[in-house]
């Protein structure tokens, strides 16, 4: 019986179970990184710091993440998968319009998740890069699996009649690399050269009538 109420003792402490608590530092770890990455940058952070910042132990930490490279891939995914969701819900409810204002509409959803603030604007598209090898893969995978989906609107634009038959590949890591590029350049802020969001999905809907005419 002794045992039996030690387990669960274990198992519940301050009225939340053990799978509880490890979400709750989780989101405590996520919301700490955005913060310090998004600010200082992702080279000038320490373990310490992002611990002090999530009021959590060294060994808590560890619990949750192996190392910081994946606590930046793990912050970044989460935000980088909302918005990719939002985006493809958002080109679904745009079904009728042509493909470059249905892309146009995904990609304007997509920056206002991604660069909803500064901090997620810099740690989507300048402290992710040139990191580690483990990164870059990671930053491989996403980039797949936009040309992918880029690659399937560009077909579903040819059955429709909105666009010629070729291999459309090299079309969608255009769309990506202008993207991210411009992306880049909202999330520093240059003073000299503002841009916005829309400034972005103006030239992007450019982009794609370009490359399906």
């Amino acid at each position: 019986m002794a045992t039996k109420q030690g387990a669960k003792a274990r198992r519940h402490y301050g009225g939340r179970t053990a799978e509880e608590r490890a979400g709750q530092r989780r989101e405590r770890l996520l919301r700490a990184a955005l913060e310090l990455f998004g600010t200082q940058g992702y080279s000038a952070t320490s373990i310490e710091q992002l611990c002090s910042a999530a009021s959590i132990s060294t060994r808590s930490f560890y619990e949750e993440m192996s190392s910081r490279e994946q606590l930046l891939i793990a912050l970044a995914d989460d935000i980088i998968g909302r918005a990719v969701a939002a985006a493809l819900a958002e080109i679904e409810a745009a079904d009728e319009l042509p493909i470059a204002e249905r892309i146009a509409r995904g990609v304007r959803v997509y920056l206002q998740i991604t660069c909803r603030t500064p901090a997620s604007a810099r740690v989507c598209y300048i402290e992710v890069v040139g990191v580690s090898d483990a990164v870059e893969r990671w930053r491989a995978g996403w980039r797949t699996r936009f040309r992918e989906l880029l690659q399937d609107e560009a077909e579903r634009a040819v059955s429709r009649g909105e666009a010629r038959r070729r291999d459309y590949r090299l079309f969608a890591i255009a769309v990506i690399g202008a993207v991210n590029s411009m992306a880049q350049e909202l999330a520093r802020h240059e003073p000299e050269s503002p841009l916005t969001p829309d400034d972005i999905c103006d030239e992007i809907s450019a982009l794609v009538l370009a490359g399906i005419a």
